[in-house]
């Protein structure tokens, strides 16, 4: 069972129609998007909308971000919010667990990472310094807020996320902070994945889903797109449609490229 079963656009006043996001004409004409499965995809070329509705419904569900500011404070957020104020979720049951991630905050969430880290280690060594002549048992109370917070860090993250390639990275985030019965909303999740490492994010995907999670995401991915009995809805059509993946652009586009390689490059 799905955690949120389907989102809607409420009735909106002609001079909101007039402006971003509702002039965006897969939003503007928003059916009610049914989310029958526990992995939704939505697909379109850029300027579709994907993003702003995936956007929208993190808003409306009050779902925390990883790596930037809240969408609440989120200054390059504001007609998003007012998107989601404008949704109607309907839900089975809901959920406070999960996040809103795009992939072009992940560069800030490991600078953010690497500050604490850094933080917490400049404290530590404040510890000896100060507690030099103290007691080791002293010395130890002083560390242990510091000590365990670093060595928690460490556990979820590694010892350093930008040690790792990007991609490794990203499937360490997901690694560390997907739970059971949470609910992802996750843009453009492919942009720092080999297609090796997009196969890795599918199989925890299917390890969350059996673990009653539940995923919406906004792709290009002709792998990701290929999940087993995920429901994928083309934002290229307005309204919006629930498509097979078989007739999907970027998986026939994708497909003749590769067996045919040489009579596209002739175009070049």
């Amino acid at each position: 069972m799905t955690h949120l079963r389907s989102v809607a656009l409420r009735q909106v006043t002609d001079e909101e129609r007039q402006q971003f996001p509702f002039t965006v004409p897969v939003v503007g004409a928003l059916p009610s998007l049914e989310l029958a499965s526990a992995v939704t995809f939505l697909v379109g070329e850029n300027g579709s909308g994907k993003s702003t509705l995936l956007e929208g419904i993190a808003a409306a569900a009050g779902l925390p971000t990883v790596g930037s500011d809240s969408i609440e404070r989120d200054a390059t957020l504001g007609a998003q919010r007012t998107l989601g104020r404008a949704l109607a979720l309907t839900w089975h049951r809901r959920t406070r667990r999960g996040f809103f991630l795009r992939a072009e905050d992940f560069f800030g969430f490991t600078k953010t990472l690497a500050a604490l880290r850094a933080e917490m280690q400049r404290e530590l060594a404040r510890v000896e310094l100060e507690f030099a002549e103290r007691s080791d048992e002293a010395r130890g109370l002083a560390r242990k807020p510091f000590a365990r917070s670093l060595a928690e860090m460490e556990r979820r993250y590694g010892i350093d996320l930008d040690a790792s390639s990007h991609g490794q990275s990203f499937l360490k985030l997901f690694q560390s902070r997907f739970v059971p019965g949470g609910l992802y909303l996750l843009d453009e999740p492919e942009a720092p994945l080999s297609p090796t490492s997009q196969i890795a994010l599918m199989m925890l995907m299917t390890e969350m889903v059996a673990q009653d999670a539940q995923f919406i995401i906004a792709t290009h991915s002709p792998i990701l797109l290929g999940f087993p009995d995920a429901t994928i809805y083309s934002f290229d059509r307005v309204p919006a449609e629930r498509v097979d993946y078989e007739e999907l652009e970027h998986v026939t586009v994708t497909r003749d490229f590769l067996n045919a390689r040489e009579r596209y490059l002739r175009r070049l």
